[in-house]
């Protein structure tokens, strides 16, 4: 099988890759020409395409994938940012919609948990989508329009909604890259929310593994949440990691408000995660 990633130098870009060469498969990565690539990257092949150049005739220059991980979008974290969709939504369709015209077959995107707005508790996929920024209300926005163009040009479509990541490379402004920053700074306090939140958590590798899992299966998945399914308080998620990390760092809770963007308690529901995975091990 053929698999084409974008975004592959990106944080979770970069274990999809990883997880990928545990397969022994050697995935086609697309990166903008301005992008720096290392050499861990480069025993695949990589192909310099410009997201925004419409000219560009990407399936053919990708060497045909029957599949492609499109991790790629611009302007994270800036979540309220207007270019998602005054920028960023248009040309993501116009690149999608170019390469399954060109014969892509199978699509596997990443989407956000922030599709389902301030709604709260237990969210499945079949709950209506009411996003309240602008980074989800583009990202619904792209799958609602790929989902018209599959009524006119028919391929498969894994729409993989994530929730909350962790791990080694992520974002310096990032939970655990701040806690890790402050611990090695010396600092004798963390300043925090007050951690109440409940969230849903998954290491990026277990991310990385769920997404090549659904890029193998070559299904019609449709909206497919990437969620543990077991709601954990902020506060409880970083107490764990100074615990196995062996760190000494005492929490300042309460220093910032909590987020204006997100509801208090809301984490997935990981029930058709767990039947694709199954269906997969048959």
């Amino acid at each position: 099988m053929k698999i084409a990633v974008t975004g592959a130098t990106g944080f979770i870009g970069r274990y999809v890759v990883a997880e990928l060469e545990r397969r022994t498969l050697s995935p086609i990565l697309m990166c903008q020409p301005s992008v720096e690539i290392l050499p861990p990257l480069l025993r695949h092949t990589v192909v310099s395409i410009d997201l925004r150049d419409p000219q560009a005739n990407a399936f053919d220059l990708l060497g045909h994938p029957d599949t492609l991980i499109h991790l790629a979008w611009a302007g994270l974290p800036n979540y309220k940012s207007l270019h998602h969709f005054e920028e960023e939504l248009p040309v993501q369709y116009r690149f999608l919609k170019n390469l399954v015209e060109s014969g892509l077959q199978n699509l596997v995107i990443a989407g956000t948990c922030f599709e389902y707005g301030m709604q709260s508790g237990s969210l499945h996929e079949e709950l209506e989508t009411r996003p309240s920024n602008p980074y989800g209300f583009a990202k619904n926005m792209l799958r609602c329009q790929l989902e018209y163009l599959q009524q006119v040009q028919p391929f498969n479509l894994t729409w993989a909604r994530l929730f909350y990541l962790y791990g080694e490379g992520q974002a310096k402004n990032s939970l655990l890259s701040q806690l890790k920053s402050a611990v090695e700074r010396g600092d004798s306090m963390f300043n925090m929310s007050g951690g109440e939140q409940l969230r849903d958590y998954l290491s990026v590798a277990e991310v990385a593994e769920y997404l090549v899992d659904l890029a193998m299966s070559i299904k019609n998945t449709g909206i497919v949440n990437i969620c543990s399914g077991k709601p954990v308080s902020v506060r409880k998620r970083v107490e764990d990691w100074i615990k196995e990390n062996n760190w000494r760092i005492d929490l300042n809770l309460g220093y910032y408000p909590y987020p204006d963007y997100e509801p208090m308690a809301f984490w997935g529901d990981s029930s058709k995660l767990e039947i694709c995975l199954a269906d997969l091990s048959r």
